[in-house]
This record gives C-alpha cells, structure tokens and sequence, in this order.
C-alpha cells in the first residue's frame, strides 16, 4: 500500500530514527525509533506509532498518557534513513512532561559570544 516504505533504509536492528515536529510551529518536539511495523500503523492511521527499544514493542504516542500525535504528513530524508513526521500534538511531547524533548540549552549564541 505504501511503496515508500521500500525506500527506507532500517538499520541493522530494522530501526530508522523519526522526528517529530509541530505541524503549526515547525517547534521540534521528539525523536524516537520506528520499524517497519510502526511506520506502516503510523500511516495507515494516522495516530503516530513508534518502536521502544527498553520494551523492545510498538506504542501508540498517547495512548496511556492521553498526550497523542496526530499526523499531518511524513517525509522521508534524501538518504533513505530519517523520517521526518510532521504532527499536532496533544498535550506534552516528553515523557518529563515538557512540551518538548529538547528543552535543556547546550550552546547559544549569547554563551558563545561570551567565551
């Protein structure tokens, strides 16, 4: 049904890594691993699906939490190897509970220009 799925290129454990990404803000909210199972719900659906490598089995985004991820498109990078999911998401994106995965600063430009 989906012949792009063919096109991507899973790792050696049949992972690919998925980014997701506010529909609305383009704001990055996550990244996690999805196999062919989990990419193929995620579209036939179109309620995000991904891999957890700790329970080694699929999870719905939200389902317990009630913190879900519709998806709006999907597209696959010029490699083959890193999808990209455009979504709205309901309610936080982390598991900290954190809008998004990435809220903990590293570099910015103010600290660089300081050092």
């Amino acid at each position: 049904m989906f012949e792009i799925i063919n096109q991507v290129k899973f790792n050696k454990d049949g992972l690919v890594p998925a980014i997701a990404q506010c529909h609305e803000t383009g704001e990055v909210l996550m990244m996690a691993w999805m196999n062919k199972d989990a990419l193929t719900m995620t579209l036939e659906t179109g309620r995000v699906t991904y891999y957890s490598r700790s329970r080694q089995e699929l999870w719905e985004k939200g389902l317990t939490s009630g913190h879900t991820q519709a998806l709006v498109s999907a597209h696959l990078d010029c490699d083959g190897d890193t999808i990209l999911l455009m979504i709205n998401q309901t309610g936080a994106a982390c598991h900290t509970g954190e809008r998004s995965c990435f809220f903990t600063p590293m570099l910015s430009p103010a600290s660089k220009a300081e050092a």
